[in-house]
């Protein structure tokens, strides 16, 4: 069973800096969109950043110009360098990703288990 598995979260000071990495735990054939996503306490799971195959970026009004996403498609990783943390920053972060386990099977979607992420003022 494949699954997304993220590192580099952590506790950090507001202004600092960290990257996220997630790779799927076994061999695939390929991936397209991957994504990030946080989920603060209390609150809704929201959408961080995506990027698709070709690398085309997308981010949300809150992270933009502070965060970069990033993928190395050898490697089927994608990277989520956070750059300026503020305080509500503060989250659990998830991978998600579509993909394609085989030739000719077709495209699942999958989650990573989530890393913490602490930014303390």
């Amino acid at each position: 069973q494949v699954q997304l598995v993220e590192s580099g979260g952590g506790l950090v000071q507001a202004g600092g800096s960290l990257r996220l990495s997630c790779a799927p735990s076994g061999s695939i054939f390929s991936s397209t969109v991957m994504a990030w996503y946080r989920q603060a306490p209390g609150k809704q799971r929201e959408l961080v950043a995506t990027i698709t195959s070709g690398g085309i970026p997308n981010y949300a009004d809150s992270v933009k110009g502070r965060f970069t996403i990033s993928r190395d498609n050898a490697k089927n990783t994608v990277y989520l360098q956070m750059n300026s943390l503020k305080p509500e920053d503060t989250a659990v972060y998830y991978c998600n990703a579509d993909l394609r386990l085989r030739v000719g099977v077709p495209q699942q979607n999958y989650w990573g288990q989530g890393t913490q992420v602490t930014v303390s003022s």
